[in-house]
């Protein structure tokens, strides 16, 4: 029985630590990427250190028709999906209306589009085989509103929703979604989203490899949503939604100036 895990976003940060988590459970890897060397230098780290099978391809399934891309590359390499984390994605401050139009679209389309493709591409497979395990990485942005990452929280809500959503249409066909939604995490995305300097970044918050434990073991126990500090978890889903609706706004904001 094959157990192969496609994980987007696998050259670095949690994604990488996704595959390397698999691995060492003797899984094998489908991992996807921009960066093509990046990915074959974890190719063979993963196959020396623990004896598995990794396929690489490079892709940027944020581009159009990126997503069905992948999918058509893997069938006709023949490949069996079992395990499908979608990881990829990115974030961006500044007030919207002063941000590029661009950006914020280019973010939709693969935090959003590109994740809804896989998700409808390999359920599909997973549902006719009647098995499978689907990791959506979100973030606790997704429970809030985020002044100066507006469209970014917002895309990390349509992840919450539309994650647990499907979770119950699928899990009657023996297949099942979940959503991890960290709290700040060191890696390359605060960089890549102009966030360092915010006081968002000040935190210590979990590291990449302990949040793919935490994602990736709740994904094996068919969990359906999963926050990765046991603190955050309590105020994200208690606190939070407990306060007036502008108070956490100005709170937000607050914490993603500069």
């Amino acid at each position: 029985m094959t157990n192969t895990a496609l994980i987007t976003g696998a050259s670095s940060g949690i994604g990488r630590e996704f595959a390397k988590y698999h691995a060492h459970l003797g899984g094998d890897v489908i991992i996807v990427a921009r960066r093509k060397d990046a990915l074959q230098a974890l190719k063979s780290e993963l196959e020396t250190e623990f004896g598995i099978s990794a396929t690489v391809i490079a892709q940027d399934v944020g581009n159009p028709d990126g997503a069905q891309a992948l999918y058509k590359t893997i069938k006709k390499s023949g490949l069996k999906v079992d395990v499908l984390i979608n990881n990829a994605g990115f974030g961006g401050h500044g007030n919207f209306l002063e941000r590029d139009l661009n950006d914020d679209l280019a973010m939709i389309d693969l935090n959003v589009s590109a994740l809804v493709t896989l998700c409808h591409l390999v359920g599909n497979d997973m549902v006719a085989k009647g098995s499978g395990r689907i990791l959506n990485v979100g973030s606790t942005a997704g429970m809030m509103p985020g002044p100066l990452q507006a469209t970014y929280f917002a895309t990390k809500a349509f992840v919450n929703s539309f994650s647990q959503a499907i979770d119950h249409e699928m899990r009657p066909h023996g297949v099942t979604c979940t959503v991890l939604a960290p709290g700040y995490v060191k890696t390359e995305f605060a960089a890549t989203a102009n966030l360092e300097g915010t006081g968002l970044v000040k935190q210590r918050g979990k590291t990449a490899a302990e949040t793919a434990k935490i994602g990736y073991d709740a994904m094996m126990r068919g969990k359906l949503h999963i926050v990765n500090e046991t603190m955050l978890s309590f105020v994200t889903n208690w606190i939070i939604p407990m306060m007036p609706r502008r108070m956490i706004l100005k709170s937000i904001a607050g914490m993603q100036k500069k």
